[in-house]
């Protein structure tokens, strides 16, 4: 096991155990400044103790258990007069900075949060369940702060400085890391993690937790998957995209070839045979960037099956729309938009960034002979996310694209206790892929169309 492997699995463990341990008292609470004063002049003192070239050496439980054994020498030496919770959260805070990741080590174990957003030194907001809420948590000062990005990225091979003040990053649980210093940042060093689940959802979660669509919307988008259409999934972020891009891609079977295209990796393939790729920023020379343009192109020699784009947003969208067209069907991507028609017209921009000089009417018609289905997913007030519209694209009516919506959610109000109310219903148009779905064996029966059955 590598040094970078073991002290991964050590903040992990860490960090799980101390969440049991109870909270300090109120006389060295962990925001107090008498309790960052002990704690920075004990990890100090480590620092200077540590033989840092041992680390490799050591396993991980004995690692963790002699960080803590000389954090309490020290207690005894400084004779700092603390009770046991107390020593028990020093002992943890100083594991977190040495092994993890400072101050937001508890909150990347917490199941809850989906999102880290750290504004300020001094100001740490977290997501749960769609809402956001400010926490106690604090950093000690911006170097503290910039010590951790710099930490974090590192991880990843990537680097953080005044000629390069922004950088995209993952962690090694599949996390995405954004990070943005002075002097682009204001008011000092800001980061935001994007968290995803160790357990990926599944489509009974969106179902029946999560209440994100519904039966009848979920087997035919299975289908769409299993039948090898494309599909396109719009909306804003946060709204789930990636998440249903997740599992739309667990139909695909295990018999295809998949080669996955992300600016900064989180899908989560559950197939055997995934083949991943990652663009790459230019270095300090501005040399040596991967677009994602040229990774499509690229992924079009590698014999795939389906090709799976994290998010269009540039030119590569001519590369993907002509992939679909010449034979890489069940494709699948996701692109920031508020409708389905919107998306489309996005994408006949992304068309135009390539200098392609092509007309309108040719540009519209290579996306609606290469997309089938366009699926909006929408977060609402109350922090849920929906299924708001499926809509199949039929070809042109002139220069325009025709589209015909197959299922929608209807908001119609927002409760005392500020939960959205409204319902998913079938629109009563039978789509035309159902002709297609049949030829892969997917039946799909006439109710699953009635447009009388509402659902909440």
């Amino acid at each position: 096991m590598s040094l970078r492997e073991k002290l991964n699995v050590i903040t992990a463990e860490t960090a799980a155990s101390s969440a049991l341990h109870l909270a300090p008292d109120p006389g060295l609470a962990g925001t107090s400044e008498a309790y960052k004063v002990l704690k920075g002049r004990l990890h100090l003192k480590l620092l200077e103790k540590f033989d840092l070239a041992s680390l490799d050496t050591l396993a991980p439980d004995a690692l963790r258990h002699e960080i803590a054994t000389m954090v309490a020498r020290l207690l005894q030496e400084e004779q700092a007069a603390v009770n046991e919770a107390e020593r028990r959260t020093l002992i943890r805070d100083i594991q977190h900075e040495m092994l993890g990741f400072g101050p937001i080590e508890l909150l990347m174990v917490d199941p809850t949060v989906s999102d880290i957003l750290v504004n300020r030194f001094d100001q740490i907001y977290v997501e749960r369940l769609g809402r956001l809420e400010l926490t106690p948590i604090s950093f000690t000062d911006e170097k503290h702060l910039l010590r951790i990005i710099d930490k974090i990225v590192s991880f990843v091979g990537r680097r953080i400085d005044e000629s390069s003040p922004m950088v995209d990053a993952r962690l090694p649980d599949g996390s995405r890391v954004n990070a943005v210093i002075p002097p682009v940042a204001l008011d000092g060093p800001m980061m935001s993690i994007r968290r995803f689940a160790h357990k990926p959802l599944k489509m009974s979660n969106l179902v029946q937790d999560l209440k994100s669509l519904t039966p009848a919307m979920a087997s035919m988008l299975e289908g769409l998957s299993k039948a090898k259409i494309n599909m396109i999934i719009s909306g804003g972020t946060g709204a789930g995209k990636t998440t249903l891009l997740n599992i739309l891609s667990g139909y695909i079977p295990d018999s295809e070839r998949v080669v996955t295209i992300e600016d900064a990796a989180e899908l989560q393939m559950q197939q055997p045979h995934v083949v991943r790729m990652e663009t790459r920023p230019a270095n300090i020379e501005g040399r040596g960037e991967i677009t994602q343009r040229a990774l499509v192109r690229n992924a079009l020699r590698m014999r795939p099956d389906r090709i799976v784009i994290g998010e269009v947003r540039g030119a590569e969208a001519v590369d993907m729309l002509q992939a679909m067209n010449t034979g890489h069907e069940g494709s699948l991507t996701t692109i920031h938009a508020n409708t389905p028609r919107d998306a489309l017209s996005r994408l006949e921009n992304m068309i135009g960034m390539a200098n392609l000089n092509l007309p309108h009417k040719a540009a519209r018609q290579q996306i609606a002979s290469a997309i089938t289905v366009v699926i909006q997913a929408l977060r609402m007030t109350d922090g849920k996310r929906k299924i708001t519209s499926i809509q199949e694209i039929t070809g042109m009516e002139g220069e325009i694209i025709s589209m015909q919506e197959i299922f929608a959610y209807r908001q119609t109000g927002v409760g005392t206790d500020g939960q959205v109310e409204g319902y998913f219903h079938a629109t009563g148009v039978r789509p035309k892929f159902t002709e297609r779905l049949r030829a892969f064996g997917v039946a799909l029966p006439d109710a699953l169309f009635d447009p009388t059955k509402q659902y909440q």
